[in-house]
């Protein structure tokens, strides 16, 4: 393939890897913002979303533009495939991000409090998640990746019990149910994101290995290097 082809793809991966950057620094004052009940701050979250939306349909184009162009094959095709596919869950993250900033503008004091000790556990494992599935982007880290889809389960089973506890406590107190609808919404947007990082992490393996591991369980671990 041409070095002009290289160039353009090399910075084609930049570019996406400063989306990702974005991306997360929302994730990050979303929780932020949740965390203080910081109406500015959250303002400021989902005035970003326009730029993340622009900069989607942005990557994809030029994306398609080199498919298009130069009929890639072999790894500079997957990795193409891989931007696309990243693009995608990343803007669904930031989406995600501002679904959780808009709940910090009207979320109920006592419902918060209520469920702030879970939030406070769930707010690092989906930001440790999606940190994690964007430095296995950038270095294209198949053991990182892999981990990242071990820790899915994880944030899985904790939602699962969040949601127990919600239940319990609205069927104890079922007249503030309308109050717990957005810490519930916090809790599923983490899990989304979770979800997204996941995804994440598994085009890193399709990259790095040409393997499709979509619905697939992960690897068991060997025992003795944690790998």
């Amino acid at each position: 393939m041409s070095e002009h082809f290289i160039n353009l793809l090399d910075e084609l991966q930049r570019r996406s890897l400063r989306m990702a950057g974005a991306v997360e620094n929302m994730l990050r004052g979303a929780c932020e913002a949740v965390t203080r009940l910081d109406g500015v701050l959250a303002q400021r979250i989902i005035a970003q979303d326009d730029a993340i939306d622009q900069e989607e349909v942005g990557i994809e184009a030029e994306a398609l533009r080199l498919m298009t162009l130069f009929q890639p094959m072999g790894t500079d095709m997957r990795q193409l495939c891989a931007i696309l596919k990243v693009n995608s869950d990343l803007e669904r993250i930031a989406d995600c991000a501002v679904n959780i900033a808009e709940r910090a503008r009207h979320i109920d004091l006592a419902a918060m409090e209520e469920a702030g000790d879970d939030l406070k556990e769930i707010y690092p494992m989906a930001k440790t998640m999606l940190h994690n599935a964007i430095r296995a982007y950038a270095v294209v880290d198949k053991a990182i990746a892999e981990q990242v889809r071990d820790n899915d389960d994880v944030i899985d089973t904790f939602y699962g019990e969040f949601i127990k506890k919600l239940a319990a406590r609205t069927a104890e107190s079922p007249g503030v149910m309308a109050a717990r609808l957005d810490v519930l919404s916090i809790a599923k947007n983490l899990e989304r994101i979770a979800d997204h990082a996941t995804n994440i992490a598994e085009d890193v393996i399709y990259l790095a290995t040409g393997r499709i591991v979509r619905h697939s369980d992960p690897e068991p671990r060997r025992s003795g290097n944690g790998i």
